[in-house]
């Protein structure tokens, strides 16, 4: 359903002529791939080969997306220092890649709740199967963003083929609200893509098997995000040169890998990092600081945060 109240059916988005070449607004995503024509009469280790090959043009497109993809950090980086959040908001798989982005960032940076929200058409019953119509509700889109987001957000719209109605239902509202806005798709030709801050267009072809775009463009999307949301992570302090040093230690064996990090930043013997770790109430940065800038935990933490939690920051001021 439109935002107007009219029916949208979203197979008249785009069309391909019988040339396989693309009209206006067509994701090339649909079109039929010449390299995998047959690919069902091919013996199992051929057909993982073919497979495999179509899977390895992926990370070279993303590679092509990167300055745009800087932007959209940058926009977050901003977003987050000026107290707002980030959004993600997709359908079907692009939905659920973002949901798993969003969940993986509290234990391995330990950020604040509420930092990352992911949107997903249909809701929670979407994510173990799918939910009809529900990324054909731009109304829907647009009424989670009015809801949830305000001005000091960025909103980052993830849309294989660039014109699903929920997700630029949601860009809408979010320029509405005045917000910092993304789209992350496989589709050069998409409608939204002049319409946001960056577009992220990662042109991955034609699929493996026709229109299944959990194929290359949710492999791509996968790389995009993670990408997207270590970067963040990195630009706010969340790291110590490539060291994971905000995890949250909740078992057995995250606590022996923050003594592992601890040893690996310091050059200091595990007999000097489980004291200093227990010391540090098992806060990581804190410890690092304390012994890297020789200084007591008191001082650790208070250096911390005066740098806003960047460890280098707090050691230049300790040692200036």
């Amino acid at each position: 359903m439109s935002r107007n109240g009219a029916p949208r059916d979203s197979r008249t988005e785009w069309s391909a002529d019988r040339g396989g070449h693309p009209t206006p607004g067509e994701s090339p995503t649909e079109r039929s791939n010449p390299r995998t024509t047959d690919i069902d009469l091919l013996n199992t280790l051929d057909l993982l080969q073919r497979l495999n090959t179509e899977d390895r043009s992926v990370p070279e497109a993303v590679g092509s997306s990167l300055p745009e993809l800087a932007h959209a950090v940058d926009l977050a980086v901003k977003a987050l220092e000026s107290g707002g959040r980030v959004h993600y908001v997709g359908a079907g798989t692009s939905g659920r890649l973002a949901v798993l982005d969003a969940a993986e960032l509290v234990p391995t940076f330990n950020v604040p709740e509420g930092w990352f929200v992911a949107h997903l058409a249909g809701g929670e019953a979407a994510l173990r199967e799918a939910v009809e119509n529900a990324e054909d509700d731009d109304a829907a889109g647009a009424s989670t963003i009015e809801r949830d987001a305000t001005a000091n957000d960025f909103v980052l719209g993830l849309a294989a083929s660039g014109n699903t109605p929920y997700v630029l239902g949601a860009l809408e509202a979010a320029r509405t609200l005045g917000a910092g806005t993304g789209l992350v798709s496989s589709n050069p030709h998409g409608r939204a893509a002049a319409a946001v801050d960056t577009a992220i267009t990662v042109d991955t072809g034609p699929e493996p098997i026709t229109g299944s775009t959990r194929m290359k463009a949710g492999t791509a999307q996968k790389l995009v995000l993670t990408s997207f949301s270590t970067a963040v992570m990195i630009r706010l302090g969340r790291t110590y040169s490539n060291l994971m040093v905000s995890m949250v230690a909740t078992n057995a064996k995250l606590r022996a890998r923050t003594v592992r990090i601890l040893c690996e930043a310091t050059g200091a013997p595990a007999e000097t990092c489980e004291p200093a770790l227990h010391r540090a109430g098992g806060d990581l940065k804190t410890a690092l600081v304390h012994l890297l800038g020789e200084v007591d935990v008191e001082s650790a933490s208070d250096a911390l945060r005066e740098a806003a939690g960047h460890v280098r920051e707090a050691l230049r001021a300790l040692r200036s």
